[in-house]
């Protein structure tokens, strides 16, 4: 088997699950993206592997070791998007930038207090 075919084909994937990543707003598909790269990486990491023929099978060892982060990883991103939606109602990446330190609501007492403060 040649080398260069599931090259070619990994450097297709990663290069969908980038444009994906860059080109999604919705959290789940940018997540999805991730899994595609991380798949371009496993399917390149298995191939030299074979290619070598390496006695140890490092680079299958390590496809392991990459599918059990992606599954962990994919477990707490989902987990996240869920909670966010929740709150937010919108799983959009960016209406999430300006998630830091707002408040939901404001109280009377805050919106007085804040008009003395400036006073």
């Amino acid at each position: 088997m040649h080398l260069a075919y599931p090259a070619v084909l990994a450097a297709l994937l990663f290069c969908v699950g980038l444009y994906g990543v860059l080109a999604r707003r919705n959290a789940i598909l940018v997540l999805m993206s991730v899994e595609l790269m991380l798949n371009a990486v496993n399917l390149n990491l298995v191939a030299f592997d074979v290619w070598l023929r390496d006695a140890l099978h490092a680079g299958q060892a390590l496809t392991l070791f990459t599918i059990a982060i992606a599954a962990a990883e994919i477990g707490i991103g989902l987990a996240i998007v869920l909670m966010v939606y929740r709150n937010r109602g919108t799983a959009d990446v960016d209406r999430l930038r300006d998630t830091a330190e707002r408040p939901e609501t404001e109280t009377p007492e805050s919106t007085d207090e804040k008009a003395e403060a400036a006073a």
